[in-house]
């Protein structure tokens, strides 16, 4: 029995969203529960991989299924494709597990050609609507299918309606629709030196492969890397009988929230055009009108439209997005799905629906995507700032937050921009998704055209990128890179700021502030704390880190880096004499001098969080680091030590290693200088017992030692941790219970865990080495190998960003198992930067950490992410 590739409507439901992808899912159970749906037929994901994988081609398999489909539509609608008298007309677009809104291609209209647009004429009796449908299908499949830019054609038909006296596209008649397409079906054979296609079937082949070649285009391919699709997931392709919003003034089309996506707040929030087809609204061409205009213009649609919208709601328990067309005076829904919406919309309308009782708290906390978190720390205006500032003008509030930065009018400038190191503002007369990477460098996004459902507005909010979009009052130049508003013209890196919570708009740079959380974020993360097994710690090496992560949420510290405090100061100076000694007594006589500033720095971050855990690692970068750069710091160190420059650069030269990253650090220069780790040691004991004391509280300081890939390293400095230990709390008169652990980060700690584990009594993965050595990549240098590897498609994602669980996670996974047995209080741990991605975060809770550790402004977002690992964990019980 050959395999399914084609699946009719009526055959599918909601739950074969990795087979039919989300819009077929959405459209198989909106038919099921008598939805009026535009009936078609989905090509399956499989089939997309297949043919991605095959050399580009449907296979006879895949093509008999389409042809038995399609002969089944045409049954369903009484009308054939390509038919002279009644012809079927249907559209193809694109449908992936996850929604991934004009980042793939849609062709509309498909089945005219020159006969059958006659026909269609005909029989509607309305050639101004045959014609209009005509000359968009060859656009579209010319663009899409064929690679004929859209531009050109905007282009001839912005000079025929010129020529003509017309300024929007519904005042020309049927006639000068007719005399577009032959100027359209012109150029087609003018670029491509052949005839338009006029074979029916031959169209829906091309454009079925096309939506399938469009998983591979690059903005498809930036999206999925920031939204974390694997590739191998693939489009379904959705082939669905036409209905129309461009037969007259009692018809239209629209896209509709049943909550609105900016705040959350229960009220539908939608936009239509009368006259019109669907991507007339997305692309931002004219400016729609309200949904609420709906009930003067027709309002028996509206009734029903609210009625089957709160019904769609209700059956999938979330905000849904909808698509709709009315074809003279009838209602159709051409796709429903679960809304994008901003971060505290998300989290409004997660806790809403538990107070409604629609949904369980458990449900509410599946329903935000972790890194949606992020958004709710983005800054905002500086309300003195903002009193003081005046609107020149204002569009439609389309995404949220505060943004200022200078003028951009290309995505490639805004990378540029950005990749400089500035802020910058993304201007547009109206996005389109070859934009995505610039709308992802901006701060904020300004466009000339476009509604709350435009382009921009949906991508920005995914992105939780300020957005203000439709702002008609610009006199935009693109040319010259200028546009002018109220008055005042602005340049390319001019400064301009947007409010994307009111629209308004200011032609200065106006200071922005860190955001203040409450409210439904509160209620919100504490369902996830109650949820989560796995702890959350922050990677903090300052007083003022640590209470930015208790205010986030952190539960400990699982990160100090001592190194970081050597920098502030003159305590640099006091480092390098230590570094430049030539005896043991010289380094001990300069490490007396350092070591009053490690022990305040400790018993600030102690005194911040009290009796929360507090790991703090032992010195890990190459002493070269700490040597001078500059001929002024050289000249300096020289006045301070009696040494020549010359001297100090000889010193600085033999330091430097060829392989730093792989040499002379971590538990290596505690073996080479003991002296080092005996003073960090004795500051962290002397810090624990004295914040203790005056605290009248019980600290555990948790010491880590970095870099060990032989357990007798770790003996070694941990035998001068302990003994300095003892003798700081016989000179206090206090005991002090402490751990001595270490940080697993080359690939033999991983291999020797059981015997490492005899010493350790806590492993803390640092994932961020751990994955360079196992890769052999340096995380310093990579950034080129990387984004020509993703590229190639042979990484999906920079795997220093994301834990690749099939490497550097079997490594985790075996230290873990191994060292439980040997010791089964064993405290486990992660703090490399993965500690804050959700993926890692996951694999974290399913191999048995205890906690991971990330940076303060993370800490949520690893909250979160714990909370639904626990969720979706088949397990009754975890490992550990």
């Amino acid at each position: 029995m050959s395999k399914k590739y084609v699946y009719m409507f009526s055959e599918g439901n909601a739950s074969m969203k990795n087979t039919l992808g989300g819009k077929g899912a959405n459209l198989a159970e909106m038919t099921l529960l008598g939805l009026p749906i535009p009936q078609g037929f989905t090509i399956t994901t499989e089939a997309c991989t297949e043919y991605n994988q095959g050399g580009k081609k449907l296979t006879d398999d895949m093509i008999a299924q389409i042809d038995a489909a399609l002969a089944n539509l045409e049954e369903i609608a009484g009308k054939k494709l390509g038919d002279p008298e009644n012809p079927l007309l249907v559209s193809v677009r694109s449908g992936a597990r996850a929604s991934m809104p004009g980042m793939m291609d849609t062709v509309l209209n498909l089945g005219l050609n020159d006969i059958s647009v006659e026909g269609l004429a005909k029989k509607t009796g309305n050639a101004r609507f045959a014609y209009d449908s005509y000359r968009r299908f060859i656009m579209m499949f010319s663009d899409v299918v064929i690679g004929v830019s859209k531009s050109k054609f905007e282009r001839k038909f912005d000079e025929y309606k010129e020529k003509v006296g017309v300024e929007v596209d519904t005042e020309l008649s049927g006639e000068q629709l007719k005399e577009v397409s032959e100027i359209f079906k012109a150029l087609y054979k003018e670029d491509q030196g052949v005839d338009f296609p006029q074979e029916p079937k031959q169209q829906m082949l091309e454009s079925a492969m096309a939506v399938f070649r469009s998983w591979d285009n690059p903005r498809a391919f930036v999206y999925r890397r920031m939204n974390d699709i694997p590739y191998e997931w693939g489009t379904a392709v959705n082939i669905q009988m036409m209905v129309f919003g461009n037969m007259g003034d009692n018809s239209g089309t629209g896209v509709a929230f049943t909550r609105n996506a900016a705040t959350g707040d229960k009220a539908m929030l939608g936009e239509y055009l009368i006259n019109a087809q669907g991507e007339d609204v997305v692309a931002g061409v004219r400016t729609p009108l309200p949904i609420a205009r709906l009930a003067e213009d027709m309002p028996a649609v509206y009734d029903e439209f609210m009625m089957l919208s709160n019904k769609l709601e209700n059956h999938y328990k979330d905000m849904q997005d909808m698509e709709f067309t009315v074809e003279e005076g009838t209602l159709y829904f051409l796709q429903t799905r679960n809304g994008k919406r901003t971060a505290p919309a998300a989290l409004k309308i997660a806790v809403d629906l538990v107070e409604e009782g629609m949904i369980t708290k458990e449900e509410a906390v599946m329903k935000v995507d972790p890194r949606q978190l992020d958004q709710l720390l983005h800054p905002a205006f500086d309300q003195a700032a903002l009193d003081a500032a005046e609107s020149i003008g204002k569009g439609l509030p389309a995404s949220p937050g505060a943004a200022a930065g200078k003028v951009c009018f290309t995505a490639e400038d805004a990378k540029a921009v950005a990749e400089a190191g500035e802020r910058c503002i993304l201007v547009r007369l109206e996005t389109s998704p070859e934009d995505i990477e610039g709308m992802a460098a901006a701060q904020g996004i300004l466009t000339v055209r476009g509604g709350m459902t435009s382009h921009a507005a949906v991508v920005a909010r995914g992105m939780g990128t300020c957005c203000v979009s439709g702002c008609e009052e610009i006199k935009m130049n693109e040319e010259e890179k200028t546009f002018t508003l109220a008055g005042h013209t602005f340049a390319e890196g001019d400064y301009i700021s947007l409010d994307g919570s009111t629209g308004k708009i200011y032609g200065e740079d106006i200071h922005t502030v860190d955001p203040e959380i409450s409210g439904d974020f509160g209620t919100f993360m504490a369902w996830a704390d109650e949820i989560r097994s796995l702890k959350v710690r922050t990677n903090a090496d300052t007083p003022h880190d640590a209470r930015v992560a208790i205010d986030f949420g952190a539960e400990g510290i699982g990160l100090t880096r001592t190194e970081h405090m050597f920098f502030e100061g003159d305590r640099i100076m006091k480092f390098r004499k230590m570094i430049l000694a030539e005896t043991v007594e010289e380094r001990e006589v300069a490490l007396a001098g350092i070591e009053p500033f490690q022990k305040q720095d400790f018993k600030g971050i102690y005194e911040a969080m009290l009796e929360r855990p507090v790991t703090i690692r032992l010195l890990d970068p190459p002493l070269h680091e700490f040597m001078p750069h500059t001929d002024e710091e050289f000249e300096a160190l020289a006045a301070e030590t009696g040494k020549t420059v010359e001297e100090l650069k000889v010193k600085a030269t033999s330091l430097h290693e060829l392989n730093p990253m792989m040499g002379h650090r971590g538990c290596r220069l505690a073996v080479s200088y003991p002296e080092i780790a005996k003073m960090q040691a004795k500051a962290i004991i002397e810090a624990a017992v004295e914040v203790s004391i005056e605290k009248g509280i019980e600290i555990v300081p948790e010491i880590m030692v970095p870099l060990v890939g032989e357990v007798k390293e770790l003996r070694f400095v941990k035998n001068i941790v302990v003994e300095t230990a003892k003798e700081v709390m016989a000179a206090k008169g206090k005991e002090l219970k402490f751990l001595v652990g270490t940080m697993i980060e080359i690939p033999r700690a991983a291999l020797t865990a059981d015997q490492v584990a005899t010493e350790a009594e806590f492993f803390s993965f640092g994932t961020n080495d751990l994955t360079q050595m196992t890769f052999g990549l340096s995380r310093d240098d990579a950034g080129r190998i990387l984004s020509d590897y993703i590229d190639a498609n042979i990484y999906e994602v920079d795997p220093t960003a994301r834990l690749d669980r099939t490497g550097v996670g079997a490594l985790m996974q075996m230290a873990v198992e191994k060292a439980l047995p040997v010791r089964s209080d064993i405290h486990l741990g992660i703090c490399g930067e993965h500690g804050g991605d959700p993926s890692s975060v996951e694999f974290c809770h399913i191999i048995g950490l205890d906690y991971v550790s990330c940076s303060p402004y993370r800490v949520p977002i690893a909250r979160l992410a714990a909370a639904q690992a626990q969720l979706t964990d088949p397990r009754e019980t975890r490992k550990h």
